[in-house]
């Protein structure tokens, strides 16, 4: 069960960046989407309120870092599909096991063995293949886009090391922590752009329905991650998510005509097997 959980996040993450983009095509833009959808999934998750308030006290800073942390995931995410190529993006946002390796050194004191500088080494080495270019310098991502996508895998790194900090609070109010950063970060960044009422008035009701849709997805999908995430050490988390790098590949080649090009299969082949080799530093691990 934890693992189906996880292989469901996977499927869900490596396909919902189309309905966004079908959204943003009917003229709601990628922050309003997150902010409504998410919103949805917190109306749709309003039984939880009486344990989420029963936990509320034992909450504490980790608590906070992982509603931050996790919203911005999902909120980067979003606004990074939305106007980057699918692939890049998410090879860049699954650089995640060289983020998972420094967090848990520096907030669970998970030391480094030879696994883990494999990891290192195998996932940068992805990364200078997919980005260099000589022309320009040093190897960066070149537009807001591969930026965001990068923060946001090392949000979700991040996020996941501190949901196994997090054991005394349970899936539920995890879930509901999340939808609530998620919401937090995109309604400041739609209220600093302004206009945000009279962009609600303005969905048409296929919109809604859509957002709807979208809601009760992300709702039952939070639930089966958590679930799995407080199951499944967090370096095995990054391998089963791995099947959502084919999901989206096939997405993407169907639904938006993207295709990778030779060196991005190659940088993909590293940053993959650096997420493979993570398993077994999660074994590793346990041994000792």
């Amino acid at each position: 069960m934890p693992v189906a959980g996880l292989l469901s996040g996977a499927l869900v993450w490596g396909m919902i960046w189309y309905p966004f983009r079908e959204l943003e095509v009917a003229g709601v833009d990628g922050a309003l989407a997150t902010l409504l959808t998410y919103m949805l999934a917190i109306v749709c998750g309003v039984l939880l309120l009486p344990r989420v308030w029963r936990e509320l006290p034992q909450v504490g800073w980790w608590g906070v870092l992982l509603v931050l942390s996790a919203g911005w995931t999902n909120f980067g995410y979003v606004l990074a599909m939305l106007d980057g190529e699918v692939m890049r993006v998410l090879l860049l946002f699954y650089l995640a096991p060289v983020w998972t390796i420094l967090f848990s050194f520096w907030l669970l004191g998970e030391r480094l063995n030879r696994y883990g500088y494999a990891i290192i080494f195998l996932s940068l080495s992805g990364a200078l293949v997919m980005l260099w270019e000589p022309h320009l310098g040093m190897p960066l991502p070149d537009n807001a886009a591969e930026w965001i996508g990068l923060s946001a895998g090392m949000g979700f790194a991040l996020s996941n090391v501190v949901a196994r900090r997090c054991s005394h609070l349970s899936e539920e109010t995890k879930s509901f922590g999340i939808w609530f950063g998620t919401s937090l970060l995109s309604v400041l960044f739609l209220l600093y752009q302004g206009g945000l009422a009279g962009r609600v008035a303005a969905i048409d009701g296929y919109s809604w329905l859509l957002l709807a849709l979208i809601g009760v997805v992300l709702c039952s999908t939070a639930f089966a991650v958590q679930y799995g995430i407080a199951r499944v050490p967090a370096n095995r988390v990054i391998v089963l998510f791995l099947s959502e790098l084919v999901v989206a590949a096939i997405a993407s080649y169907f639904l938006a005509n993207e295709a990778m090009q030779l060196r991005d299969w190659i940088g993909a082949a590293l940053i993959v097997s650096a997420s493979l080799l993570s398993g077994r530093l999660g074994a590793a691990t346990e041994k000792r």
